[in-house]
């Protein structure tokens, strides 16, 4: 079972940009495509970006053209720079496995949360 730590969060201004990371527990051999959601207090999870194993990029219309996300599978780590923050960005933010492709087989669903890292954007 994969496990993943996120980091980078905290407080910031409106206007400002944070980077979050997310360290996935060592795995020499399979990659990984992975995303971000984000959670406020009495709402549902929202996606937020994800890569896919090509490295395919996708985002929600709500961040799209601020937060960059990308991935460094030499350091199993994942990352969502987030540029011109928002009041209405304030979140817990998660990453998350989608799936998984190991030598040897065909790509998978593989599917595992990070405990998330707080975000907050003051005005």
């Amino acid at each position: 079972q994969v496990q993943l730590v996120e980091s980078g969060g905290g407080s910031v201004q409106a206007g400002g940009s944070l980077r979050l990371s997310c360290a996935r527990s060592r795995d020499i051999y399979c990659t990984y495509a992975m995303s971000w959601y984000r959670q406020t207090p009495g709402k549902e999870r929202e996606f937020v970006s994800a890569i896919d194993l090509v490295g395919s990029t996708t985002y929600a219309n709500s961040v799209k053209g601020r937060f960059t996300i990308s991935q460094d599978n030499a350091k199993d780590t994942l990352y969502l720079q987030m540029n011109t923050l928002k009041p209405e960005d304030t979140a817990m933010y998660y990453c998350k496995t989608d799936r998984r492709r190991c030598p040897g087989r065909s790509p998978y669903e593989y599917n595992y949360w990070g405990q998330g890292t707080q975000v907050t954007v003051s005005s």
